[in-house]
């Protein structure tokens, strides 16, 4: 089986001044998690060193990148998932570490539980010998930029305030013995309320992989991902013979049409072809050819 790997950084409205600053950053990420399955590691760990990368560069709303919440604290949530056994760990609104895609990895290869939130995750970090951190570490940008990039939304999303949507990371790859995984990581929407949870952390929705079918991961507006449970949903089509661009597509639209939600989804298939689909005006991603280049877009104009 040869190796494939696509990664994301979010899917919004990317100013013109952020752009290069993406495609750098995806750019690294898929190089870190390439060069794991380039010398023949798992998929498990490409994805989880592609979103470390994303998790350390503050231009994506992840680890040190990650927004203020109303009380001016950093909350962030994250998920990796197993496509060969279909285990899973995920943390919600953990604070004060640098990497929560490595507590998620801790959760579901050392604990007998799936999922920790608040201070449960935070503790369960320092258990593990997790480092915590000063919160001043993780930046916490305030998203007051949001404002002036409002005006090509449409209004449905501005009156749910759903601009304030961020650039999530993640990432899905397939290892030379077939198997896939997937990893998100967020720092939330700006401003969001305490304690507010999207997507990025719950199975099926911020991510899904089963050897059987294919993985996803997505982004987006979390409180309407979440409701067509949309990584699953990709995976899904995929085991009834989409393509995984057609898979990425149809989530996408389904998204829109259901529950007039806005967002990006990136795919790998069981064979190792990719997917990505958005209707956000940019989803910044990065993805290795058949011929192992990296290539990156943030799409859109």
């Amino acid at each position: 089986m040869k190796p494939a790997l696509i990664v994301h950084g979010g899917a919004w409205f990317l100013p013109q001044r952020k752009r290069e600053a993406a495609l750098r950053g995806v750019r690294l990420a898929a190089e870190a998690g390439w060069a794991v399955l380039r010398g023949g590691g798992s998929a498990i760990d490409a994805v989880e060193a592609a979103v470390r990368a994303m998790e350390d560069d503050p231009t994506f709303d992840a680890g040190r990148g990650s927004y203020l919440n109303l009380e001016g604290e950093v909350e962030m949530d994250a998920i990796l998932m197993d496509g060969r056994t279909l285990d899973l760990g995920a943390v919600a609104a953990i604070r004060r570490v640098r990497h929560p895609v490595t507590v998620a990895r801790l959760v579901m290869e050392r604990s007998p539980h799936a999922f920790f939130v608040g201070e449960g995750a935070t503790a369960f970090a320092a258990a593990m010998g997790i480092p915590l951190c000063d919160p001043a570490d993780l930046l916490g940008r305030t998203g007051d930029e949001f404002p002036d990039d409002e005006r090509w939304l449409p209004p449905e999303w501005v009156a749910a305030q759903a601009a304030r949507a961020a650039d999530t990371v993640g990432a899905v790859a397939l290892d030379a013995a077939g198997h896939l995984a997937v990893a998100t990581s967020t720092g939330g929407m700006p401003h969001k309320a305490p304690g507010r949870v999207g997507d990025s952390p719950l199975v099926g929705s911020g991510a899904y992989a089963d050897d059987r079918l294919g993985a996803a991961s997505a982004t987006g507006w979390g409180e309407r991902l979440m409701r067509v449970v949309i990584s699953k949903t990709a995976c899904d089509w995929l085991g009834r013979g989409l393509s995984a661009q057609e898979a990425a597509e149809a989530a996408i639209a389904l998204l829109h049409e259901r529950v007039r939600g806005y967002g990006g989804l990136i795919v790998i298939d069981r064979e190792g072809r990719i997917g990505a689909a958005h209707n956000t005006p940019h989803m910044a991603r990065a993805w290795v050819t058949p011929g192992g280049e990296i290539a990156a877009t943030i799409g859109g104009g």
